[in-house]
């Protein structure tokens, strides 16, 4: 059975093909990430941008296109922070419905939280209890308490994201040192608010998504994305604090030029990196283990767990 889920994000579109057994397994066929931007705009105007939404579904155009070629059995696709807020979601998801031949499910962020806790977990064994796992998105950051035989224990989200937190405070090149302050400032007072529940310092603490993974391949000096370097690094708290403050040292042209920073992601990574500094140092947490796992793998696993092929509830259209 050949599976494709897609991730519309608020900085990127995520696509993942596989081929799945009959037991569940999957084999990766196809990934690839196109940063749209869709949610630029979005946390001061709460609507999604007419440049920002031709841009989405350029993206999702192209992925059509490659399910075709792939002969896709099933497919199925979510939205997220950005799609959340912006008044004038229906308009883009009913287009994006058209390309993709599937309805495109928005998420809330509990159902964000289970899907990239299935993904991240794998299909071997569940995550042991007192885990946590964040996810950095564009708009949002879910943080993820793992219970009882794996199962999300306390899944927090909070409206804090690497797209919001740049347009929201930094608007200097490079950022001034006030501007920082302020992000700095606004991320401590939202997770000053999480519940006293979770787990302190977590037993296991594990970063998705790009934000993370970006920070991994920049660290390692990768010229080019490597998942099976990237997939399972470690990375301590002092190299988290030391890429935040050489990140925010360099100029956007400067940023641009570094290994393993993609340049469409070169204009929100210090915001991102001040984000993880800060979640890591709320927590107590010593050293992040980085998942290119999130929210696709989820769905994937899901997509390979229920129903049969012809489940018209998941997407079937191959067209």
């Amino acid at each position: 059975m050949r599976l494709a889920t897609i991730d519309i994000g608020t900085n990127s579109v995520l696509l993942l093909v596989t081929e799945a057994s009959p037991k569940g397994a999957l084999q990766v066929l196809e990934q690839a990430c196109l940063i749209t931007r869709l949610g630029q705009g979005v946390d001061r105007e709460r609507r999604l941008q007419p440049a920002a939404i031709e841009r989405t579904l350029a993206a999702l155009a192209d992925y059509r296109a490659r399910l075709a070629d792939w002969r896709v059995t099933r497919r199925a696709a979510v939205g997220t922070s950005a799609l959340r807020d912006a008044a004038n979601g229906p308009e883009f998801l009913g287009r994006a419905a058209q390309l993709l031949g599937c309805s495109v499910e928005v998420v809330s962020g509990l159902r964000e939280a289970e899907l990239v806790l299935r993904g991240v977990a794998g299909a071997d064994a569940p995550l042991a209890p007192g885990t946590l796992v964040f996810d950095v998105g564009g708009g949002s950051t879910e943080l993820i308490t793992v219970g009882q035989d794996g199962a999300v224990g306390q899944p927090v989200s909070l409206d804090l994201g690497s797209v919001r937190l740049t347009e929201r405070h930094l608007k200097q090149d490079p950022p001034a040192p006030a501007e920082l302050e302020a992000l700095r400032h606004d991320v401590r007072q939202a997770l000053a608010a999480l519940p006293t529940q979770l787990p302190h310092p977590p037993h296991r603490l594990i970063g998705v998504a790009g934000t993370l993974t970006t920070l991994a391949a920049i660290e390692l000096g990768l010229a080019s994305y490597d998942g099976s370097r990237v997939d399972g690094a470690h990375l301590t708290r002092g190299q988290i604090q030391q890429l935040a403050r050489r990140l925010a040292a360099l100029s956007l042209a400067e940023r641009r030029r570094l290994p393993g920073l993609p340049a469409q992601r070169a204009d929100v990574i210090v915001a991102g990196a001040a984000l993880v500094d800060e979640i890591m140092q709320q927590l107590g947490a010593d050293a992040v283990e980085v998942s290119d796992r999130g929210v696709r793998w989820g769905l994937a696993r899901e997509l390979a767990a229920t129903g049969d092929p012809g489940d018209p509830a998941h997407g079937t259209s191959s067209g």
